[in-house]
C-alpha cells in the first residue's frame, strides 16, 4: 500500500517536473543532479542484487551436492 503510494506521489511530482521543463522553468542542471542520483541509486541496487544472487547460488549449489550425495548414499543401499 505504501509503494503504491510512493509511486503515485513520484508520478505526480515527475509530472509536475515535465511541465516546468516545458516551460523552461527547470535549470538543466537539477535535471542532470537528478539523473545522477537515480544513475548512483540503480548501480547501488544492481550490486546489491548481484550480492543476494551469488548467495542464493552457492545455497542451491550447497543443496545440489547434498542431494547428489544422498541419492548415491541411498543407491547403496
Amino acid at each position: 500500500m505504501l509503494k503504491e503510494f510512493i509511486k503515485k506521489i513520484t508520478e505526480w511530482a515527475l509530472e509536475k517536473e515535465e511541465e516546468l521543463a516545458k516551460e523552461c522553468k527547470i535549470p538543466v542542471e537539477e535535471i542532470d543532479k537528478q539523473l545522477k542520483v537515480l544513475q548512483e541509486k540503480k548501480e547501488e541496487l544492481q550490486k546489491k542484487c548481484e550480492e543476494q544472487l551469488k548467495e542464493i547460488d552457492a545455497l542451491i549449489e550447497r543443496v545440489n551436492q547434498i542431494k547428489t550425495k544422498e541419492l548415491l548414499r541411498c543407491e547403496k543401499k
